[in-house]
This record gives C-alpha cells, sequence and structure tokens, in this order.
C-alpha cells in the first residue's frame, strides 16, 4: 500500500441492483466461465498432444492467456453477485490489475505474432521452415511473456505507489488503471498517463502490422483460383479472431469523456468475457485439423 494511502478495500462497481439480478449475473458469468474453462482446456489439450506446428503453438499460448484473463476478473465479480457486497482487498485489487494486465498485453504482443505467422504461411510459404522454425516460435512466445510481464509490473507498481484521497469507489465491474488513477490525489499520476500514452502509440503500431499483414494474405488468398486452396488458406489463419480481440484490447485504457460507468461496464465485459468465450468457436470453425484433433481427445477421454 502506497504511503498516505489509508485505504484498506475497494469498493466495485455491482452489475445489478436487485437481488434477482444479482443472482441472474452469478449464474450467466459462472457459465461462461465453464464454458470457458471447457473450451480453452480442450484446445490446450488438444494442442499439447496433438498439434505441434507454429500455428498451434501459438494458439495453444492464447487459450492459456483467454484462462488467465477470465478467471482473473470474473471470479471476483461473481462472488460478489453470489454474497450481495462489493468489496475487495486492496492488495487484491493490485494482483487483479497486474494479472489482468499481464495476461491482456501478453495475448495482444501474441496477436501481432499470429498475424506475422499467418503473413508467412499464405505469402512466403517457401520460407516459411526457415522464418517460423521450433526455435523461432518458443523465442516469440517468450519474448511475448516477457514484455507482457515487464510491462504489467511497470503500471501496477507505478499506479500503487500513488497515495489515493479520493474515496476508494471504483467504477467498474474489476479494478482498472484509470478508475484508480481517479482517486489519486498527487499529480504523479501524470507518469502513468504517460506510460498509458506510450503504450497507446505501442498498440497502434501492433494494429498498423497486423491490418497490413492482413492486407497482404487478402491480396495473396484472392489470387487462388480453386476453392480448397481459398478454404485451407482461411483454415489456416482466423482473421476474425484476431482483428476482433486485438480491436477490442485497448479499450479499457482510454477512457473517453463521453463514457459513463454504464458504457465502461460494456466495454469491459466486450474485452473481458466475450473473446476469451467465443476463441475456441471460431479457432475450431471449419479447421478439420483441430477438429480431428478434438475428435481423438474425445474418443480418448470416453
Amino acid at each position: 500500500m502506497s504511503s498516505g494511502s489509508s485505504i484498506t478495500h475497494c469498493l466495485l462497481l455491482p452489475f445489478a441492483d436487485t437481488r434477482e439480478l444479482q443472482l441472474w449475473h452469478f449464474w450467466l458469468f459462472l457459465g461462461i466461465s465453464l464454458a470457458v474453462l471447457l473450451g480453452n482446456g480442450l484446445i490446450i489439450t488438444t494442442c499439447n498432444q496433438h498439434l505441434h506446428t507454429p500455428m498451434y503453438v501459438f494458439l495453444f499460448n492464447l487459450s492459456l492467456l483467454d484462462l488467465g484473463s477470465i478467471f482473473t476478473a470474473v471470479p471476483t465479480s461473481v462472488n460478489n453477485s453470489l454474497w450481495d457486497t462489493r468489496a475487495i482487498s486492496y492488495t487484491a485489487c493490485a494482483a487483479q490489475i497486474f494479472f489482468f494486465l499481464f495476461f491482456i498485453l501478453t495475448e495482444f504482443s501474441l496477436l501481432t505474432i499470429m498475424s506475422y505467422d499467418c503473413y508467412v504461411a499464405i505469402c512466403k510459404p517457401l520460407h516459411y521452415g526457415t522464418l517460423l522454425s521450433s526455435r523461432a516460435c518458443v523465442h516469440m512466445a517468450a519474448a511475448a511473456w516477457g514484455i507482457g510481464f515487464l510491462n504489467a509490473l511497470l503500471h501496477t507498481t507505478n499506479t500503487f505507489s500513488l497515495p489515493l484521497c479520493q474515496g476508494n469507489a471504483v467504477e467498474q465491474f474489476c479494478c482498472e488503471i484509470p478508475q484508480i488513477l481517479k482517486l489519486s490525489c498527487s499529480h504523479s499520476y501524470l507518469r502513468e498517463v504517460g506510460l498509458l500514452v506510450v503504450d497507446a502509440c505501442l498498440a497502434c503500431g501492433c494494429s498498423v502490422f497486423v491490418v497490413r499483414s492482413y492486407v497482404q494474405i487478402l491480396r495473396a488468398v484472392l489470387r487462388i483460383p480453386s476453392e480448397q486452396g481459398l478454404h485451407k488458406a482461411f483454415s489456416t489463419c482466423h482473421l476474425v479472431v484476431i482483428l476482433f480481440r486485438a480491436a477490442s484490447l485497448p479499450t479499457p485504457k482510454f477512457p473517453t469523456c463521453i463514457s459513463s460507468p454504464s458504457l465502461d461496464l460494456v466495454l469491459s465485459v466486450l474485452y473481458s468475457v466475450v473473446p476469451p468465450a467465443v476463441n475456441p468457436l471460431i479457432y475450431s470453425l471449419r479447421n478439420q485439423e483441430l477438429e480431428d484433433a478434438l475428435r481423438k481427445v474425445l474418443t480418448g477421454c470416453v
């Protein structure tokens, strides 16, 4: 806890005021969490046992990150709805921010790497084995995890070194840096704002790289004459999930002048709950290789 701050706990924004809606929220988010656990758990098991190409190595890491991100933010909210409370300890709030940033920032780096993997697979297939060897994939995945860890540590340490004197009400269903900065009574918060601006620039650079990669991919795909070739190209790399996830990641960091608690709540659910739930569906959609491997895993479990 920072010096000058006497806050021992924070109050999170509830999803509903009535007991009936709180219980609906509890069961809905519990169901989504179990679905995420099942879907991503199956992908992790399948990739680990049967699929070892670069795309599935990255997909394995992506599923781990999806599990981590949703089980960092959602359990506290589910628990609060069940027991009709809003409290989260100051230490737990700091831990929640660190781990959520860690998983989200790592995932953003990984999505950028996955777009490069797709680009090489479609546009430079003859160089794929050289550019994306097993060692290169391990190094790139490790770099993504390292960048996420260091970035999350820097943001969390910088944010929670600030004295807080504007109450303890966090206007979000989970702890987030912008909401904590609103509670600060020190001008030192501008350091964190500066770091967020730097991160925004890096995120924009990664987004430009992702979009540029897929422009090149679409150009190459449109030159493929056969329908089978088109299907193989799109099953090799799923543009929808990567662009959707990349577009949703930066949203929690930069609240605008038109933001409101309700809008911020919807955006938080959008980037923290929805993608981990839909990623397994999108990646298994019309992916015969993954479907066959999943069938082997399920058959072996029966």
